[in-house]
């Protein structure tokens, strides 16, 4: 046996080894070389064969009889562009005239069969551009967030999508959102990675756990705010829609609306105000909403209503004052009383772990989209942490955030605690630090909002 023989064997063992072991790093190392390949050698014909050719213009034809040659052949969508990624590649092509971007979608189960790869899907990025993007393998399977993401104010990297691409909260996109999961399929991990990466920004926390705080509470640093039972969140709610008519007072007299001010620079949220006037964001987490919901007795009844109302108003006015909602529970359903399904309109994004019942995930797709419903649905009991992302636009994603485990949680709060503000209005439910945790100094405010 020749060194050259040897030195192959060992390389496919190799390769072989890091498919089954780490397949990202097959990947870098042996599998987006081959893929490039296989995808180039076999587009024409794959193409062929899925249906996604165009046939020859009459000016082709014509051209053909005027040359006595034969007739030309059909042609495949033209690619433009060819891009290796750390998950798979990135495919654009442009169709050719008759072609829909329909079709590309459709075909992409054939594709994936036809170029070996783990997933195809296609967007449209303009008209008659296409964007088809593959994974080589499983990305769901053992999360890797990449190391640069991108670093917008109030933009939070929180999980991967099946895509390989990054799956970003927006909160100025998308101020308002609701996480529904049943026991162990990954919600409180998913909800870590949340607080974890708002964390570093310029942000006010504010908790309600009504379970006796046993989620949010060991991340009491980082917050601003908190509340582990129904009458104490009630008092807090009211005291964030004080908060919020006083933002909206100060962005009044800011407005600048005189003739010489031009449009871009009038304020009508406070993203609009000067940078020293900005009063601080504030993301409001709800861990259990159906603890928020139930009652037992009239005081009970109408303190919930009390809750509700507070919630529903957070939810229709909040954005432009900088207050957004992220509404989590187990179960969201018109059975937790009036006001829910105006408070769920409100909720534009929304993210589906696995649910116990359709009826859950009808309560978070149904009103978007049935294909996510019945993603929903489909999520096996042993894969946690898997859930479907969606919005009011009609699309949806697989995603999976990182394993981020609560002591994690705990020291990435604890190394940005000094960036907790102090919000004069939630003064009074800022929670208190025993004496053998580190020296916690909170800062004021960049500019205190006043009546």
């Amino acid at each position: 046996m020749t060194a050259l023989s040897v030195a192959l064997v060992l390389v496919v063992a190799a390769a072989g080894l890091l498919r089954w072991w780490r397949p990202a790093w097959y990947w870098l190392s042996f599998g987006v070389a081959l893929a490039a390949l296989r995808v180039l050698v076999r587009y024409g014909s794959v193409m062929d064969a899925c249906g996604l050719t165009a046939p020859p213009s009459r000016w082709r034809l014509a051209l053909a009889r005027m040359a006595n040659r034969l007739v030309p052949d059909s042609r495949p969508p033209r690619i433009l562009r060819l891009r290796p990624t750390r998950t798979g590649l990135v495919l654009r092509l442009k169709l050719r005239p008759g072609q829909d971007a329909f079709d590309i979608a459709a075909a992409s189960d054939r594709m994936r069969h036809s170029f070996s790869m783990y997933g195809v899907t296609c967007r449209e990025l303009r008209s008659g551009v296409v964007e088809v993007r593959m994974t080589g393998y499983d990305v769901l399977k053992r999360v890797q967030m990449p190391a640069k993401t991108d670093t917008r104010p109030m933009l939070v990297p929180v999980a991967l999508r099946a895509d390989g691409s990054v799956h970003y909260r927006d909160y100025r996109a998308i101020p308002h959102a609701l996480t529904l999961g049943a026991t162990e399929s990954g919600k409180s991990v998913y909800q870590r990675n949340l607080v974890a990466g708002l964390a570093p920004m310029d942000v006010a926390l504010v908790g309600i756990d009504c379970k006796q705080g046993v989620e949010l509470f060991p991340l009491a640093r980082r917050f601003s705010a908190l509340a582990d039972n129904p009458d104490t969140a009630a008092e807090l709610l009211d005291a964030l829609v004080a908060r919020m008519q006083d933002v909206y007072r100060l962005i009044r007299d800011e407005q600048r609306i005189a003739a010489g001010v031009p449009d871009a620079e009038i304020a009508a949220d406070i993203w609009d105000l000067p940078e020293h006037l900005r009063p601080t964001p504030v993301v409001v987490l709800v861990d259990e909403v159906a603890e928020l919901a139930l009652f037992a007795s009239k005081e009970e009844e109408k303190r919930r209503d009390r809750i509700i109302t507070a919630l529903v108003r957070l939810a229709q006015l909040g954005r432009a004052a900088g207050i957004y909602l992220e509404i989590c529970g187990q179960r969201f359903g018109s059975e937790l009383g009036k006001g829910i399904t105006m408070l769920r309109a409100q909720l534009t994004g929304r993210t589906a772990h696995r649910v116990n019942d359709e009826t859950s995930a009808n309560m978070a797709f149904g009103d978007i989209s049935p294909d996510a419903v019945l993603a929903a649905i489909q999520i096996p009991a042993e894969m946690r942490g898997i859930a479907i992302a969606g919005d009011s636009t009609g699309g949806w994603h697989r995603i999976r955030a990182p394993h981020t485990s609560l002591r994690q949680a705990v020291n990435i709060c604890n190394r940005h605690a000094h960036r907790t503000p102090y919000v004069p209005e939630l003064a009074a439910f800022q929670p208190v630090l025993t004496s053998t945790a580190h020296d916690w100094v909170p800062l004021p405010e960049t500019a205190p909002v006043t009546a």
